[in-house]
């Protein structure tokens, strides 16, 4: 009920203003105060953290028990007043202050300890799960001062829950600060409010007056300010009102032919074919503007041949016409509907566009799809076929032939599974059913196994597999099974059309915010009119099709890959070996 009176309105206004004031105010004050806390609390961790270290080297390089690290651990943290931890190189803790060190996690990966390790020192806020609240750690690294060796990480970590709770009072004051003024801006502004809105209200009165059907109903001006203004202008209004209101009558009558929300495109043109008025989706569709479109000829707005006989058609016959067109400078496929139609004596014509691109796409890919797993399964099938046939044709008779023959139609049904199975899991990557999991994880993790299990085939076709990674690598974002499932695709590829001697080299590099991993080989090479397409269901370059495989794996590894945000690309020349690069997200 307030909100309907613009005396309100005003008032509300000054008063929201103020008090999003006084919250951004709070909020900055608390936040700068809340960091500059917790710059002072890490720089005490690093600190005491790295005294410790420098005190703790000596110990680890005598060999001291487990059991010794641990009470010393204790020690420290009763004369800091903090938690202090002591973990190996390997993650292990050897020491632990406030917990049962047996009972914790390896460590290695927490990212404190992690930049410890790299960079010497490391610090980092989260969530403890050992102590059950939010903690600030600081960790430095132990160094053996006459090796020149890192032999492990001691962290130091406090509780920032009285940051939390300092930073806590401050916001409290503020904004009991912020609602006294708020109280005092409302005083004020309802004061503002009220001796703006009065001389509204009055022209409110003469306005109910006038939508009466009193069009004769005048407020006489008391000020010259922006309300004396409106009130001339509005008595204005009034004296021409008479006037619009036929003119409306006649312009509303045209404007309903017109749904302006209308996904279909609508155009109106008269008798002569000049575009009289053009929908916001017709515009898009036919890439040009209402401004530009209105008052020109049909032929010059829609600048297609066909669209424009449908309509001469119409206007010819005098009955409605349907017909599909395909633009293809735009790349659109449309449905164009042509209706003749009178409006107050005037003869026009109402044009809609209905943009079927979407479905003629999807209908052509179910076609070829349809296409290519009947031309792939006719192949296995058929050879099915003809071994069925030959061993009742008395193979049977002969063991050897029809042991034989048998191993071949064990081999057809590899191959018809080896289909099914990878139809399968190109419709669970893509319709989303084979949810990634990614989690931050080492390059080397994703490289590895892949590779070794296709190392013995790659020694029995004579070839030389090679993996290098740079020694900083990030780590990925990743789902490691997934990865690992393009990894097995690019390189038993690359195994599959290298002739012996030859070489498989996969390397991984950083590229800004991502890592590219590269499948190299020295094989015989994909021609550049495949290169493009490669990447599609069932399609084989001509030297694959003698070849075992699908034309499914590189299709799965596409889907794969654009899973984990990333893109996938080959570059080939014909005799002198391929390479495919994927990239996957570098976890900052």
């Amino acid at each position: 009920m307030f909100f309907r009176s613009i005396r309100w309105r005003i008032a509300v206004a000054y008063v929201v203003l103020i008090l999003l004031t006084m919250l951004g105010l709070t909020v900055f004050v608390s936040d700068q105060v809340r960091r500059a806390r917790l710059v002072e609390l890490e720089t005490q961790l690093l600190a005491e953290a790295r005294l410790l270290a420098d005190g703790i080297g000596p110990l680890l390089c005598e060999g001291q028990t487990v059991e010794t690290l641990d009470a010393l651990t204790k020690r420290w943290a009763d004369s800091l007043g903090a938690r202090v931890t002591l973990i190996g190189l390997d993650g292990v803790v050897l020491g632990e202050s406030h917990t049962d060190r047996s009972e914790m996690d390896n460590h290695l990966a927490r990212p404190e300890v992690q930049q410890a390790l790299n960079d010497g020192q490391g610090s980092s806020i989260r969530y403890s799960q050992t102590v059950g609240y939010e903690m600030m750690y600081g960790a430095a690294r132990v160094m053996d001062s006459v090796e020149g060796q890192s032999l492990g990480v001691v962290r130091v970590s406090l509780s920032v829950r009285q940051i939390e709770a300092s930073v806590g009072r401050l916001r409290q004051t503020i904004l009991t600060a912020a609602l006294i003024t708020v109280l005092i801006a409302v005083l004020v502004a309802l004061v503002i409010a009220e001796r703006t809105a009065h001389p509204v209200r009055r022209l409110t009165r003469v306005a109910e007056r006038l939508a009466g059907g009193d069009l004769s109903a005048r407020l006489f001006p008391t000020t010259r300010d922006e309300v004396g203004q409106l009130t001339l202008a509005f008595n204005h209004m009034a004296a021409q009102l008479r006037e619009k209101v036929t003119r409306l009558a006649e312009e509303g009558g045209r404007l309903a032919a017109v749904l302006e929300h209308m996904a279909d495109g609508v155009l109106i043109t008269d008798a002569a074919g000049q575009v009289r008025l053009i929908n916001p989706a017709a515009a898009q569709l036919l890439e040009t503007s209402e401004e530009a479109a209105l008052g020109q000829s049909i032929a010059r707005v829609v600048r297609h041949h066909q669209i424009v006989e449908v309509w001469r058609r119409c206007r010819k016959q005098g009955g409605e016409q349907v017909e599909a067109v395909e633009v293809s400078h735009h790349g659109l496929f449309l449905q164009v509907i042509v209706t003749p139609f009178r409006e107050a004596d005037v003869r026009g014509y109402l044009i809609i566009l209905q943009d079927l691109t979407r479905v003629r796409r999807l209908e052509t890919v179910r076609r070829d799809f349809i296409s290519n797993i009947s031309h792939e399964l006719r192949t296995p099938l058929a050879g099915l076929k003809a071994l069925v046939d030959t061993l009742r044709g008395g193979a049977l008779e002969d063991p050897p032939a029809a042991q034989r023959f048998l191993n071949h139609m064990d081999t057809e049904v590899d191959a018809l599974t080896q289909m099914v199975q990878e139809l399968l899991e190109l419709s669970r990557v893509e319709s989303g059913k084979a949810p990634l999991r990614l989690i931050p994880t080492p390059v080397a993790e994703i490289l590895g196994p892949p590779i070794e299990r296709l190392r013995p085939q790659a020694e029995r076709a004579e070839l030389e597999v090679t993996v290098s990674l740079p020694s900083h690598l990030p780590l990925i974002l990743a789902d490691a099974e997934r990865a690992q499932q393009v990894i097995t695709n690019l390189v038993h590829n690359a195994i599959k059309f290298t002739p012996a001697g030859g070489t498989v080299s996969v390397s991984a590099e950083p590229s800004g915010d991502e890592v590219v991993v590269s499948v190299r080989d020295t094989g015989v090479g994909i021609p550049a009119d495949d290169l493009t397409r490669i990447f599609e269901r069932f399609y084989k370059a001509d030297r694959a099709r003698s070849g075992g495989g699908t034309g499914l794996g590189l299709a799965i590894a596409k889907h794969i890959v654009q899973g984990h945000g990333g893109r996938i690309w080959a570059e080939s020349i014909q005799e002198r070996g391929s390479t495919f690069h994927f990239s996957l997200r570098a976890v900052k």
